[in-house]
């Protein structure tokens, strides 16, 4: 299935090939992704129940129909996936993030792992994966999309030595050789923990700064049970801290 998905991408590649190259590129179409879900993904799920190009659409029925989300495998490959809500959400800036009946995009993001472990070709653990929100200053497209990858083997071995420092207030860590603030979620799902909420109740006094930020989730098993640490930092993108190439797959961490 996923060769067939991988194809149909191929096809579409001159459409949305300049999606993913850096901000900078003058030819880069910043409005691709939206377009893939709602011209492309969407459609083809409505007319045929077929997510193509994506490789799943979810799309609530009314009244709640604004609240649907796509998953697309990433055009650079491996192991690398986005979740992207299929109304228009620029950003973690955007105030519709936080409209009652809005999802929880990171929760739905989670829950789509699987194709992770998937495309790595392993049984990933919790602590294996992670998910990223770019910041705006460094981000390639004004469609909201949480990158789901795996993540990268430094970064996880930092995370297991501060699991003991990480609580549920707010607190600075370094992970990765980068300084963040690190929260602790106890929880096997997202369900009861918005990130986004999250980071909004500890900047209550700049909101409007809130897509300057970057969030990074990553599954743990603390002492206490399985759980997940939300890290926030207002520099470079989060997703500097996950691996596509899941080389995490085969180590004992």
């Amino acid at each position: 299935m996923r060769s067939g998905r991988a194809g149909c991408l191929l096809v579409i590649l001159h459409i949305c090939a300049a999606t993913l190259l850096p901000a900078a590129a003058p030819a880069a179409n910043r409005d691709a992704l939206r377009q893939i879900v709602q011209d492309q993904c969407t459609v083809h799920w409505r007319e045929q129940h077929d997510a193509l190009p994506c490789e799943r659409v979810s799309l609530p029925e009314a009244p709640n129909e604004n609240a649907g989300f796509a998953v697309l495998h990433d055009i650079k490959g491996g192991a690398h996936f986005l979740l992207i809500p299929t109304k228009t959400i620029a950003g973690m800036e955007s105030a519709e993030l936080f409209e009652p009946g809005t999802p929880n995009y990171f929760a739905a993001a989670w829950r789509s792992r699987d194709l992770v472990a998937d495309a790595a070709g392993h049984t990933l653990r919790r602590g294996m994966v992670g998910l990223a929100l770019n910041p705006r200053h460094a981000r390639s497209q004004d469609q909201l999309h949480i990158h789901i990858e795996c993540v990268r083997i430094d970064v996880a071995k930092d995370l297991r030595a501060a699991a003991r420092q990480i609580s549920e207030t707010w607190s600075p860590q370094s992970i990765g050789s980068r300084r963040f603030s690190a929260l602790r979620i106890l929880g096997e799902e997202l369900d009861d923990a918005n990130p986004f909420e999250l980071l909004a109740k500890k900047l209550p006094a700049e909101k409007s700064a809130l897509g300057d930020y970057t969030l990074i989730l990553v599954g743990m098993d603390y002492l206490e049970g399985p759980g997940f640490v939300l890290l926030a930092s207002s520099g470079p993108a989060g997703e500097l801290l996950l691996d596509s190439s899941c080389a995490i797959a085969t180590t004992l961490l």
